[in-house]
């Protein structure tokens, strides 16, 4: 890891089907960022295409046959204009985006999360675990791979994966140094406080277990698609390798500096309990259950 890496995860408002709007709204972002200084902007879940709400409230079955014809359109590949965009934009802003879409893989759909810098794709993520509300429409990824960058071991947990403490794990043990988490969340009451009061713990935990920094970034603003709304309050937070909380902002957009020396200090302390692992015991979590 770089000895000091500024990130950045501005407030973005994207919509459903609008994808060229949020990528300009990206664009807008990245230049502000990396005019304060960051080199690595994070965006939240489908910040490209548009996060797709799920709590329709009238004939569920009317709702899923056109959320899936709309989600089929408006996905696109890994190769598509959306995330050559996010490459361009990354060189022409001179900074590493990190930015989430609808991934069409041919006969599946993916909650998928995207990391470009210098002009390039450096890595992408599909979201493992899938709740119940979003299983109509995504299907579950594979392991995520942890990718070397100019800035430090990169790798992702979407969402809810960041729920499971395994999801993180599958990063450290391939040597991540910075964990992108973008969110897709509104817990009630519906503030980006709430939302840091529910995901701080979770996410503070998975970086004290792990010995790593994570960058959280959550949705923002109302979307509506296929006759059905939903309400994000927006938030973000960046926690150290101690599990303790660099930065929160609720409205604006966060700014802070990871120094390595925080991996150092973490991972030479009594509590990072990584180094004590015994894996030769835990055959057993592989077991099915029931």
């Amino acid at each position: 890891m770089k000895p000091n890496v500024r990130v950045a995860a501005p407030r973005l408002q994207s919509h459903p089907a609008r994808t060229a709007a949020n990528l300009e709204a990206i664009r807008g972002q990245a230049r502000e960022a990396a005019a304060r200084g960051a080199e690595l902007v994070v965006f939240p879940e489908l910040s490209m295409t548009g996060f797709l709400p799920n709590h329709p409230v009238g004939d569920h079955a009317e709702w899923l046959k056109a959320a899936l014809e709309g989600a089929w359109q408006t996905a696109e590949p890994l190769e598509g204009t959306a995330v050559r965009a996010l490459a361009e934009i990354s060189r022409e802003a001179g900074v590493f985006l990190a930015a989430g879409l609808l991934e069409n893989a041919g006969n599946l759909l993916f909650n998928t999360f995207v990391l470009a810098g210098e002009g390039r794709v450096y890595g992408h993520w599909r979201k493992m675990h899938i709740p119940l509300f979003e299983m109509q429409i995504y299907n579950g990824g594979g392991v995520p791979q942890v990718v070397d960058t100019p800035l430090g071991r990169v790798g992702a947990n979407i969402c809810f994966d960041a729920l499971f403490p395994e999801s993180t794990r599958l990063l450290a043990v391939q040597q991540c140094e910075i964990a992108l988490v973008p969110f897709a969340a509104d817990p009630p009451p519906g503030t980006a406080q709430a939302w840091a009061a529910w995901a701080r713990p979770v996410v503070q935990a998975r970086c004290a277990e792990n010995g790593l920094f994570a960058v959280a970034s959550n949705y923002a603003g109302q979307v509506e698609f296929a006759g059905a709304t939903q309400a994000f309050p927006g938030g973000a937070l960046v926690v150290g390798p101690d599990g303790a909380v660099l930065a929160e902002e609720y409205d604006g957009a966060l700014l802070v500096d990871l120094p390595a020396e925080r991996l150092t200090r973490a991972r030479a302390a009594f509590e990072y309990t990584f180094r004590l692992r015994r894996p030769e015991l835990y055959g057993l979590l592989h077991e099915p259950v029931g």
